[in-house]
């Protein structure tokens, strides 16, 4: 991108900020006339950090709201949400690990849910390269994996077996090590290898498939990388038991955890009930707001290729794809949004 364009778009995530933390005379003002304070969870992986930025823009700049990003995860987020009624707004909410306390939350009166994030839903599940299909057809089953657990060497134990799992703090954390156990992948001389982050976890399968290299973990989709790399999803021969999945797999006690795939994951925009009973041109638009993943994926292969963070890759969106955002919101706010543009 040229560094005009860059220099532009940096501007504008100058003035949007700056209005989301501003606690000037004029803020406050601004918050008066608009939807008031929003605090919208900007999560720790690409596609809900775009999205918590592409709210917050659109959201400041449409609708007057004094906007505030606050980092976010899953579980923690889900929980502050419910007890808390903080922040009031998550982007991407991956519904199947955390629906009972979600659907707690709407019970109670405190949470609301706005539109699918991704109309498509999500998929979660254990993989491998493709390429090793090639060699070892056998590894598409787990069966297959447990033959030939020596070849997914463990990065600091030479004597185990490696399986990449979910960064600590994220909702998949639970369902993987659950589904691990409940494989008792152990025994064949497996351990987690904790990532740190989705970065690191994301590195090490790009690391691998340069190298032509043994991978085996988790990962989900939309992601870039799964648009760059063929993975191949490990079958457990189990087919999809949902509501084991619900009632014990993303539990935290969970006696007898059974073998299941992963059931597609609905993935939502929440909000607490408070913020869509106050803003409800607001939440209009979280409504609309929506991606299918083949549009996800692309832009997130954009931000991977750009090395752009959320908010950049945010606003570029805005720049690039007005006839997408304006079919979000009215014609009134499409003006305000294009004018500060």
């Amino acid at each position: 991108m040229k560094q005009v364009a860059r220099s532009v778009l940096v501007l504008t995530a100058i003035g949007y900020l700056s209005g989301c933390s501003d606690s000037s005379s004029t803020a406050e003002t601004t918050a008066d006339a608009g939807c008031g304070s929003v605090t919208i969870a900007d999560m720790n992986w690409d596609s809900a950090s775009f999205l918590a930025h592409l709210d917050a823009a659109i959201l400041s700049m449409g609708y007057d709201c004094d906007v505030q990003l606050v980092p976010g995860d899953s579980q923690p987020t889900t929980a502050s949400m419910v007890s808390k009624s903080e922040p009031d707004i998550a982007p991407e909410m991956w519904t199947n690990s955390n629906r009972e306390l979600i659907q707690q939350g709407v019970d109670e009166g405190r949470l609301a849910f706005a539109g699918r994030s991704l109309s498509d839903g999500g998929q979660e599940g254990f993989w491998v390269p493709a390429y090793m299909l090639e060699q070892y057809p056998q590894l598409a089953t787990i069966d297959g994996i447990r033959q030939h657990a020596e070849l997914f060497t463990h990065p600091e134990d030479p004597e185990a077996s490696a399986f990449y799992g979910c960064p600590a703090g994220w909702t998949c954390q639970l369902t993987t090590e659950r589904l691990f156990n409940a494989m008792e992948l152990d025994s064949d001389g497996f351990k987690i290898v904790n990532p740190g982050s989705g970065t690191a976890l994301a590195g090490s399968l790009a690391r691998a498939y340069e190298q032509q290299a043994p991978w085996f973990g988790y990962y989900w989709a939309p992601t870039a990388l799964l648009g760059q790399y063929e993975m191949a999803m490990v079958d457990f021969g189990s087919g999809i038991k949902a509501e084991h999945f619900r009632q014990c797999i993303t539990q935290t006690e969970c006696a007898e955890p059974q073998v299941t795939m992963y059931p597609p994951s609905d993935v939502y925009t929440v909000t607490t009930a408070s913020f869509a009973q106050r803003a409800p041109e607001a939440m209009a638009y979280l409504n609309r707001r929506g991606f299918s993943n083949q549009h996800m994926n692309r832009w997130l292969a954009w931000m991977q290729a750009q090395q752009a963070d959320g908010e950049f890759a945010a606003l570029t969106f805005l720049q690039q794809e007005g006839a997408t955002w304006k079919t979000w919101v009215s014609e009134d706010v499409a003006n305000k949004i294009e004018q500060q543009l």
